[in-house]
């Protein structure tokens, strides 16, 4: 799972984050992103070739009714107001119950925080 930290690390082309998401791409493994975070990272279409690439290897998890509820909920019992760090912890944790998950974010602190409310043991990776 990508926040927009990550998203923005692939925009200005970190060499790390592009090997990350290219590996989890080979492997097939899922790669998400909240659309939240995107909006958070959008910012030119023009100007952000790389984020438009690194999307095509991303499925897009859309904040429907439901979702944006259950993230103003997180946020209530979290004591946070961060709705794009929610909605991204509350994707890793749905993930989690599958199969491991780990998330890319430049915000480990709050995802350990939101994730621990949840009891979801996702592994946390700084970028």
């Amino acid at each position: 799972v990508l926040d927009a930290g990550a998203l923005i690390a692939l925009d200005r082309n970190n060499r790390n984050v592009w090997a990350m998401l290219r590996i989890a791409s080979d492997d097939a493994q899922v790669v998400q992103v909240p659309v939240a975070a995107i909006a958070q990272a959008w910012r030119n279409s023009s100007r952000q070739v790389l984020l438009i690439r690194a999307l095509r290897h991303c499925e897009e998890i859309t904040l429907d009714g439901a979702a944006a509820r259950a993230t103003g909920l997180l946020c209530r019992r979290s004591g946070t107001a961060d709705i794009i760090d929610a909605s991204v912890a509350l994707t890793s944790a749905g993930l989690r119950r599958r199969s491991p998950v780990s998330v890319l974010t430049s915000d480990p602190d709050d995802l350990r925080h939101l994730l621990a409310i949840l009891r979801a043991d996702v592994n946390i990776v700084e970028v």
